[in-house]
């Protein structure tokens, strides 16, 4: 029988300055460096040449007094794009997110029986205070992948528990309304390119990307440059591989000095609070 406790995905994180980053070129110049570092640190990287930019809107809901967020608890909403179509499906994750494991896996994000999902207790590896250093978060997730958007939910916390049952046991008012984290107008465009995958070790291969945060197209927020691997009871003992992995990030982080933004997490910089 398995552990709660086990760690099912690694993700390794780095914030990138937002200027220039909705020009090709200066992605580019990114995806080439990060190439050439590999091939000097014997890392294999299959690079996607060819790879599509995928679109989306991001954003967070909370009550008015940010009753989520002191429990460590995040609400986001995902709907992807065609050029600019959004689709009529999205993606709503509940998760909860802190500095101790033991006390993520306290809290139960599991929607209700009927609602097919994904649950993921992820890792989440950050740079430390200084370049070349590392600390952990860990994220207990719930992820519904195809919610009708016509039906999301209704503006309270008492219609968002009717998905995911466990948010009754949190110490907030039921009846508190729920809105968008900096207003409606605080939608995020998101673009998303993939840029190929690091091999660390037999099985561990982490999918590497990077997400450019805009207001709008031309409006850079934040980048973020992201590799993460999924860990299952094969590659689980894989100390050597993991450890690799680990060294990478730091020495990336070096190598990157001048690309890195300060921040720890995309989402904290939306609530304008650190994580």
């Amino acid at each position: 029988m398995k552990s709660k406790l086990e760690i099912t995905n690694r993700e390794f994180k780095l914030l990138i300055k937002p200027q220039g980053l909705d020009r090709r070129s200066r992605i580019t110049e990114l995806s080439d460096q990060i190439l050439n570092f590999c091939k000097k640190n014997k890392v294999d990287f299959f690079h996607l040449d060819n790879a599509q930019t995928g679109l989306r809107s991001i954003y967070f809901y909370d009550t008015p007094g940010e009753d989520f967020r002191r429990n460590n608890i995040i609400l986001r909403v995902r709907e992807s794009r065609q050029n600019i179509w959004v689709d009529d499906w999205c993606e709503v994750t509940l998760k909860c997110r802190t500095g101790d494991i033991g006390q993520s896996n306290q809290f139960n994000p599991a929607p209700k029986k009927s609602i097919k999902s994904r649950l993921r207790l992820k890792e989440e590896i950050l740079r430390g205070d200084a370049i070349g250093s590392t600390r952990s978060i860990y994220s207990n997730n719930a992820i519904l992948d195809a919610v009708p958007l016509d039906s999301l939910f209704e503006r309270s916390l008492s219609s968002v528990i009717k998905f995911f049952p466990g948010l009754a046991k949190l110490p907030i008012d039921k009846k508190k309304p729920l809105r968008i984290v900096g207003g409606s107008t605080n939608k995020i465009l998101e673009a998303c390119l993939p840029l190929g995958n690091l091999v660390f070790g037999d099985g561990v291969q982490a999918h590497c990307e990077i997400a450019i945060w805009m207001r709008s197209v031309g409006d850079p927020i934040v980048g973020e440059l992201a590799f993460s691997y999924r860990v299952n009871d094969a590659i689980r003992k894989q100390a050597k591989a993991h450890k690799r992995a680990d060294k990478f990030f730091k020495k990336l982080q070096i190598e990157l000095a001048n690309w890195l933004e300060i921040g720890s997490t995309k989402t904290a910089l939306v609530y304008g609070k650190p994580e």
